[in-house]
């Protein structure tokens, strides 16, 4: 559903969760050995290569059921995962998930302009919903989400991986402890060299360039490094139009955030420039990371009273995938909110649709207050 009835399907989506939630299957809390049974919605490479390989080493979690519009797909992945046909779904039979028991709940790994529709869906059959980032392609649809899983009574988490990812955590506790003392600029730059004909480059399905795809990684270590939310917002773009790549979305767009505490965040969202680094500084010291929200690999240098040094942190117990996997798993066994609800995505949805407005206006955009 990619044309201009997408709102009116998720306001009725919306309206018919009370017979879903009257269905949903009852999870067994508490249960000694209860592991979480996950359907993947949608079998690309980020499911297939990151995703699904890591599910192996999850405590509270497993693979039990698998959505693709691919039967090939099914067929190759269903047999490398032991799951059954009778476990297989379609897109066109998904609501189906409703009757099925080893269902609890469902990943969202699909193109970013159908992550609202297969949320509600989940939530209307009485499932649980983990859905990729970014969110959705705008803040009214991340909106019907959060109350779609609220009104069936189901979790929604929202994939900010990073989150569960040792340095950026590490980061996190030297800000908020006092270390580099009070936090007075924050820089933040993600981007890579995008290649040409993928969904990403085709705004219906995307809902924008790199600002949805790479740049929220930026968006949300400023908000979680400062632990503030931007009160305003400006934001520059800079696209070659002549480029075939960028016909529907923008290449790089930079953006500059300001806090209440009067700590402002630089930072860059870009399709042909390579940058994956954070920086915290403080009145006494800083945080560097780079490369900062790789899958694995992070670096950390710190610096204060003059001398800096590299920080090395023991290997994790958990890399970011299991962390983030685990989590959502046990909020949903222990009834306990995730740290990155639906409510968080829907933040980052509504800074998105601002910095796109001060981009194009050209001029700052003052966040209402939450």
């Amino acid at each position: 559903m990619l044309d201009g009835t997408r709102r009116g399907l998720l306001v009725g989506m919306g309206g018919a969760l009370v017979a879903g939630a009257a269905a949903a299957v009852t999870l067994r809390q508490g249960t000694p050995g209860r592991k979480l049974g996950l359907a993947v919605v949608g079998l690309g490479s980020y499911a297939t290569r990151q995703i699904m390989p890591r599910l192996a080493g999850c405590e509270s979690i497993r693979l039990t059921a698998l959505v693709s519009g691919t039967p090939e797909k099914l067929t190759r992945y269903g047999t490398e995962y032991g799951i059954p046909k009778t476990h297989h779904y379609s897109y066109a039979n998904y609501d189906s998930i409703r009757d099925n028991p080893d269902i609890d709940a469902v990943y969202v790994i699909l193109p970013n302009a159908l992550h609202a529709e297969y949320t509600i869906r989940a939530a209307q059959a009485g499932k649980h919903v983990l859905c990729e980032k970014p969110m959705a392609v705008s803040a009214a649809e991340a909106e019907a989400m959060v109350a779609a899983c609220r009104k069936a009574g189901r979790k929604l988490m929202i994939g900010y991986r990073s989150r569960f990812e040792p340095y950026n955590r590490h980061a996190i506790e030297l800000v908020r402890s006092g270390f580099l003392g009070k936090p007075r600029l924050i820089t933040a730059e993600s981007g890579f060299t995008i290649s040409p004909n993928q969904w990403r480059l085709d705004k219906p399905l995307s809902g924008g360039g790199s600002l949805m795809d790479i740049g929220i990684y930026s968006l949300q270590a400023a908000r979680y490094l400062s632990g503030e939310e931007p009160v305003e917002v400006n934001a520059m773009e800079s696209t070659d139009r002549s480029d075939p790549r960028f016909r529907t979305v923008e290449d790089r767009i930079d953006f500059q955030l300001k806090f209440p505490s009067g700590l402002i965040a630089d930072c860059v969202s870009s399709y042909s420039s390579n940058h994956n680094a954070h920086r915290v500084t403080g009145t006494e010291g800083w945080v560097w990371m780079e490369p900062a929200t790789v899958y694995e690999g992070q670096q950390m240098w710190v610096r204060k009273g003059g001398k800096m040094e590299p920080r090395v942190l023991p290997a994790p117990a958990k890399n970011q995938f299991v962390g983030q996997l685990d989590h959502f798993a046990e909020c949903v066994l222990t009834d306990r909110d995730p740290i990155v609800p639906g409510e968080e995505g829907l933040r980052d949805m509504r800074l998105i649709e601002a910095i796109y407005r001060a981009a194009r206006e050209g001029r700052t955009v003052r966040m209402a207050a939450a």
